[in-house]
């Protein structure tokens, strides 16, 4: 795992992380409304994530984005952050790098000053929802804020 390289992203990963993203949802069949598909930050995320109450890391392997995840506060909650747009290519799934992503921003949620963490996904996202659970997420009964993400119908929280 060592020529694996978790960073925060920069302005020259946009394209590649927005590619990322659509690919994962595509390859997984995830409807492309109401879902981050359709976000307006997907290609721009650099600038969308770069503010006081957000952060926004990349997998990189030789350069090439191969994974990216983040963490930003969640629209509509106080002291409440969301882990958003995190998705793995195929070649990067399997190695434990999911894990330190969470690690990653979950860390990042901390010394940003949250004290919950939600997350919210598809039911056929199966690997990702065991990851969530050995973190230590609980399953809620429905969604908070405001993430315009409705078809996502799989809600979880952590205590920080």
């Amino acid at each position: 795992m060592s020529h694996f390289l978790i960073r925060e992203i920069q302005t020259k990963d946009n394209q590649q992380v927005a590619a990322v993203i659509r690919t994962v949802l595509t390859e997984f069949g995830a409807p492309k409304v109401g879902t981050a598909y359709e976000d307006k930050a997907l290609d721009d995320m650099c600038e969308t994530y770069n503010t006081d109450t957000s952060a926004y890391f990349v997998v990189v392997d030789k350069d090439r984005v191969i994974g990216g995840g983040g963490v930003s506060s969640l629209a509509g909650e106080v002291g409440v952050c969301e882990i958003q747009k995190m998705y793995f290519l195929e070649e990067a799934r399997g190695k434990g790098l999911g894990k330190k992503m969470m690690e990653t921003c979950m860390q990042k949620a901390k010394e940003l000053g949250f004290k919950r963490c939600y997350i919210e996904t598809l039911p056929y996202m199966t690997s990702a929802m065991r990851l969530y659970e050995k973190l230590g997420f609980e399953y809620i009964e429905g969604p908070m804020g405001t993430t315009g993400h409705y078809s996502c119908d799989v809600w979880m929280i952590k205590e920080l």
